[in-house]
């Protein structure tokens, strides 16, 4: 008999969080969320509270707890697009297809009551968090900004009448065997013509990010507000995305393209993987498990692609070679680059990737359905 359970309770909460754990421990490609983070998502300490309406149900088969599932209500989403749509997240279930029926159902029949007619997913608040569910790729370690899921999960999806809206593709990307002059070229001609300026480092971390955040938080809002899921950034989402990623910025892998009045035309974060460094723990920052991440930072094997943007305006002016030959010197630190998630629909992004010795090795699906 499946039961299904509304998480109020502070041990449902930490059975919610604990669920992934526990089914994928010893899984050598699962990478956990940090689990104080994901804690927070329950408290007054989650900026979407503001934006958003949430649900978290676990499921139980014969008493024993089997899955998982969140709906938000993106409410700054739907009133930008005039839509009634419920996301689900956090989607973690035994391959068992009436388990999964009854998670999704739950989530339908809390979104209905709300007014949403429409059900897609696994989005989380924003684009910010992880989304996307695995269907290609099963073999490749998750990045941190990513969620691993077994094989059948597509299946279970399938079996909902689930339909894939969007794909996103992602590369690895290594050092080509022998750089292009030609992009060295054009990003000196860009800078020069369109009288541009890369950001020199600052004394420190914080200092880097307090002079350039302002710029590079309204640069990613004019590139990405027509990108499938994104919403536009609040001052508190601004900050809680600070707080969770300055440990790992490293001005090595940050680029920013600054015209004559310093403003930011351009950047791309590289932050270093630091996915193994937090898979022992479970995503608990135990003092080893601090340790480790902090030997990454200072000398990663490899980076995971954040963010990259070029203003509209700047994109038709050879910005990008910009972005391409100083993305070519980040790879020259490290072994490989993991860009993480590219709308496969999005042909200019993919294009680049022409420079490096790329490898497509995964991609994730987005679904829909009416409810």
């Amino acid at each position: 008999m499946i039961r299904i359970e509304e998480v109020k309770s502070r041990a449902q909460r930490k059975a919610f969080v604990e669920l992934p754990l526990r089914m994928y421990k010893g899984n050598e490609f699962f990478v956990p969320p940090l689990y104080g983070d994901e804690m927070k998502m329950f408290t007054d300490k989650n900026v979407y509270f503001r934006t958003c309406q949430s649900a978290f149900f676990l499921a139980y088969k014969d008493d024993k707890l089997v899955g998982r599932i969140q709906g938000i209500i993106q409410k700054q989403y739907n009133e930008l697009h005039s839509q009634r749509r419920v996301r689900f997240s956090r989607f973690d279930s035994i391959d068992d297809q009436d388990v999964a029926n009854a998670l999704f159902d739950a989530v339908a029949s809390w979104a209905k009551a709300l007014g949403m007619d429409t059900l897609c997913g696994p989005l989380g608040y924003s684009d910010l968090e992880r989304e996307g569910l695995l269907i290609e790729g099963f073999d490749q370690l998750s990045t941190f900004e990513e969620q691993y899921n077994f094989d059948y999960y597509g299946r279970l999806c399938d079996g909902y009448g689930l339909k894939k809206e969007v794909d996103w593709l992602e590369y690895r990307l290594f050092s080509p065997e022998k750089r292009n002059p030609m992009v060295a070229k054009l990003a000196k001609k860009s800078l020069d013509l369109e009288r541009l300026h890369l950001a020199g480092p600052e004394k420190s971390r914080k200092a880097f990010i307090n002079k350039y955040r302002e710029g590079i938080f309204r640069c990613l809002d004019e590139c990405y507000k027509n990108l499938y899921g994104v919403v536009p950034f609040t001052r508190e989402m601004e900050d809680q995305m600070v707080s969770q990623f300055l440990l790992l910025v490293d001005q090595r892998y940050v680029i920013v393209v600054l015209d004559e009045s310093e403003k930011v035309v351009a950047f791309g974060l590289g932050f270093p993987a630091i996915g193994q460094a937090v898979q022992k723990s479970g995503g608990r920052l135990t003092l080893p498990t601090i340790i480790k991440i902090l030997k990454t930072v200072k000398k990663p094997r490899s980076l995971d692609l954040g963010l990259i943007a070029v203003l509209p305006e700047y994109q038709a002016k050879a910005v990008n070679a910009v972005m391409m030959e100083g993305l070519l010197d980040m790879l020259e630190k490290v072994e490989y680059c993991e860009t993480n998630l590219n709308l496969e629909d999005n042909y200019q992004v993919q294009a680049q990737w022409k420079h490096f010795n790329a490898v497509h090795h995964k991609r994730r699906r987005s679904y829909v359905k009416t409810l």
